[in-house]
């Protein structure tokens, strides 16, 4: 006999959207988690086809419920329980992310000095304040 519902941090986790539990149910209490715009606590029911935005690190995911479990899935199988609705936009601003965080110091020039790390900061600031 299957549930018609399930607690929200609990199927956070059980889809993969959070490492541990823990970790969902305090992304739901400080508010981002949201349902319709609403923050929502942990302890909410998810209901089938809700769309669900979790705020996660410089992304916004926004996902769809698909379908109610309560045991953590195989990342093969987490797409049969959630859809993702987030942008791909969302996506590249990670990967733009990772692509500033690297910067290139050949070999043998030892350790940054006070003015290399402000010029590295600073050419890092330019790069993210152009968005």
């Amino acid at each position: 006999m299957e549930e018609q519902s399930v607690r929200m941090d609990k199927w956070l986790w059980a889809v993969r959207v959070f490492k541990t539990r823990t970790l969902a149910t305090e992304a739901c209490r400080l508010g981002k988690v949201k349902i319709n715009g609403n923050p929502v606590k942990a302890s909410r029911e998810v209901k089938l086809n809700e769309t669900i935005t979790i705020q996660q690190q410089q992304i916004t995911k926004t996902i769809k419920s698909l379908a109610l479990l309560h045991n953590r899935v195989s990342a093969k199988l987490a797409p049969l329980y959630m859809e993702d609705l987030t942008p791909a936009s969302e996506y590249e601003k990670v990967e733009i992310a990772r692509a500033v965080a690297f910067i290139y110091r050949p070999r043998g020039t030892g350790r940054p000095t006070k003015k290399d790390r402000r010029d590295i900061d600073s050419s890092r600031q330019d790069f993210t304040d152009k968005d």
